[in-house]
């Protein structure tokens, strides 16, 4: 089952997460855009992998907003990090976008997350031919069941194909951390999760970065940050019901000035700022629950 909404050219098609790789894609989107005025879309740091695949126009991401050198790709992966992406929109967009839990790094892209470097990589890199078979695959039909279906066969075919490293499952210290990480909203002291999953914090920064490449701090920080941002996505959805005061409280900033100072470090622009770029987006649909 699909939900879409379509205003001002706009058009997200939303796939239900389910099947046996929900866990491992929290949110599959399918887009297609036309007559978009807005050049610049910030894709703001997340706890998860983006991965994108571009039907029409390749996707340029660069780090800052005059990037000389950006990278351009028609199959693009985000890895994880702190800082904000900086996307080059046409005119028309299509294509189909998926956040990737970075436990499944190992067998969908054959390497642990902390292998995966920089900002955006070109997904042909990572994965050779088969990254512009799954494109021709799902530019073949114009139906997005039949889009989201080409995709999930292609995660299942990565699953039963994994060998070698990729077949390896994360520690199970570091599968605990993140549920603890994440249960606790980002919120959580280092040493209380240490604790908790019996080791010492040090030898528990050392298996995070192994196979994340971020220790437990930071990936707290980009959980809370997630969360911070649904909150501030709320209010265009439900204006009025609460300020981004009350959104810093219940994400876990200190105050309205430690939430604006780490949007300012995190996506470049302040809570406010990044609703008036987004507003027309998040009015669409554009800007779901897309993680889990």
């Amino acid at each position: 089952m699909t939900t879409s909404t379509t205003e001002a050219k706009m058009d997200f098609v939303r796939a239900e997460t389910r099947g046996p790789y929900a866990g491992a894609v929290t949110s599959m989107v399918g887009y297609r855009q036309s007559g978009v005025t807005q050049r610049l879309h910030r894709g703001l740091p997340s706890p998860y992998l983006t991965l994108v695949i571009a039907l029409d126009t390749p996707v340029v991401v660069g780090e800052r907003e005059d990037d000389a050198a950006p990278v351009a790709a028609y199959d693009m992966l985000g890895p994880l990090s702190t800082h904000p992406a900086y996307i080059d929109q046409p005119d028309t967009q299509e294509g189909v976008q998926l956040a990737v839990h970075p436990f499944a790094s190992r067998w969908l892209f054959g390497a642990p997350a902390s292998r995966l470097p920089g900002l955006a990589l070109d997904l042909g890199d990572v994965l050779g031919p088969s990254a512009a078979a799954l494109r021709r695959r799902v530019a073949d039909t114009d139906d997005w069941s039949e889009r989201f279906a080409a995709v999930r066969e292609f995660l299942a075919t990565r699953a039963r194909t994994a060998s070698g490293a990729a077949a390896v499952r994360p520690r199970p210290e570091v599968v605990e951390g993140w549920r603890w990480i994440v249960a606790h909203g980002g919120n959580g002291r280092v040493d209380d999760l240490a604790a908790h999953v019996a080791l010492s914090p040090r030898q528990l920064r050392t298996v995070f970065v192994d196979e994340l490449g971020l220790g437990p701090k930071v990936l707290g920080r980009l959980v809370r940050f997630d969360r911070a941002v649904g909150m501030v996505r709320d209010q265009v959805a439900r204006p009025g019901e609460e300020s981004l005061s009350d959104a810093a409280a219940r994400a876990g900033y200190s105050d309205h000035a430690h939430l604006v100072h780490e949007f300012q470090a995190m996506a470049g622009t302040s809570p406010s700022g990044w609703l008036a770029e987004e507003r027309r987006n998040i009015q669409a649909g554009g800007h779901g629950a897309e993680t889990g």
